[in-house]
């Protein structure tokens, strides 16, 4: 059976009045998503010993990575309502194809129209933006 959720209507705060209340999915993407910018911005600091190439390489493949992600949360939880599992089901699978396309997409764009990137690096710093929060989460 599906969860259900009840929260105080758009607009009304929770008890620590720092923002409205909303489903716990909702908020952990949020917390994904702030992961995930937080190690891209690490990940590229930690390139710039290695060369401009490797960092850029680095940021634009961990930027890839947060903004299909981000594009992602927000198709799946607009309008989210916990007790409309089936609509939620349709919007997550729709979601992904969206955030594939994307990905390849953005990669297409990169790869033609930049030169002097490290695959490697690029490539690494997608992976590790993609799984590490949610390694992190789980433990």
């Amino acid at each position: 059976m599906g969860r259900t959720y009840t929260a105080a209507p758009i607009g009304v705060r929770s008890l620590n009045n720092k923002e409205p209340m909303q489903p716990p999915d909702v908020l952990q993407a949020k917390r994904v998503l702030v992961v995930q910018l937080a190690l891209t911005l690490v990940l590229t600091a930690a390139a710039l010993p290695f060369g401009g190439p490797v960092a850029v390489s680095v940021l634009i493949g961990a930027t890839v990575c947060l903004l299909a992600n981000l594009l992602f949360a927000l198709l799946v939880f607009r309008r989210y309502r916990a007790q409309e599992t089936d609509s939620l089901v349709v919007r997550f699978y729709g979601a992904e194809v969206v955030k594939l396309a994307v990905v390849l997409g953005l990669f297409t764009l990169v790869f033609v129209t930049s030169e002097g990137l490290n695959l490697p690096a690029l490539l690494a710093a997608y992976f590790a933006v993609q799984v590490l929060p949610a390694v992190l989460a789980s433990s």
